[in-house]
């Protein structure tokens, strides 16, 4: 049975920014107040703007039973690697973050968590849950060399394009993968809330809307995590 609205229109999936709808660089965005969650007070304008990639990290537990005592390797250290890796280290003991980039990692070491580069990775299968952050072909591929027989994979990556790669070591194995994407925006705000996560060493620089074409170009560079852009001053 098709879905239609009651003017008779189909009803079409939309995300805005994402599918069917145009994003939101502007001053003002209309929306169903259905999709609307209020910001509290006392969460900065800064810290807000963290609650979708903060949202889909807590996503992971959401859809995933966890034990303090499993070993989670997360692999990828930019922003959204980050955020999975501080709430996952609240729920387990063992937490350990692999990535390329000495500067990202640096942070995640500052904020008390294991990490490695990916040339120095754990070499054993031994993580009772991988999840894959890099945004990259090669991710699950690593994910597979360095989770345990009859353990879970946690995929946040989507690659464009067709991916090859042997299957019979998921089916030998008994490796549960589990596709994982948006998440609870308000679990992601009471967190913003409490202090719960650290976002601020994530915001690498900020840019007027009026120069919004060079905030998307520093977006681009390798060390960028977060770029804001500041509407209120122009």
């Amino acid at each position: 049975m098709r879905r239609v609205w009651p003017d008779g229109r189909p009803i079409v999936r939309s995300v805005i920014g994402i599918l069917n709808h145009e994003g939101a660089f502007a001053d003002f965005v209309a929306v169903p107040q259905r999709n609307l969650y209020v910001v509290p007070d006392s969460v900065a304008t800064d810290l807000a703007v963290f609650t979708e990639p903060l949202a889909a990290a807590f996503q992971i537990p959401a859809k995933l039973p966890l034990r303090r005592e499993d070993r989670v390797v997360v692999l990828g250290d930019g922003r959204l690697g980050n955020l999975c890796a501080q709430v996952l280290a609240s729920l387990c003991d063992r937490v350990l973050v692999i990535g390329k980039h000495t500067a990202k990692l640096a942070i995640l070491r500052k904020l008390g968590l294991e990490t490695c580069l990916l040339e120095d990775r754990p070499r054993e299968r031994l993580a009772d849950v991988v999840v894959d952050c890099t945004g990259s072909e090669s991710g699950l591929p690593t994910a597979l060399e360095l989770v345990r027989p009859r353990g879970t994979v946690v995929l946040k990556t989507t690659v464009a394009g067709t991916q090859s790669m042997p299957w019979a070591p998921i089916v030998i194995d008994e490796v549960r993968i589990v596709g994982s994407r948006c998440g609870p925006f308000d679990r992601a705000l009471a967190a913003l809330e409490r202090g719960e996560v650290q976002v601020q060493p994530l915001i690498s620089d900020r840019f007027k809307l009026s120069n919004g074409l060079a905030a998307l170009e520093r977006a681009q560079s390798k060390d960028a995590l977060k770029i804001l852009l500041d509407v209120e001053r122009d």
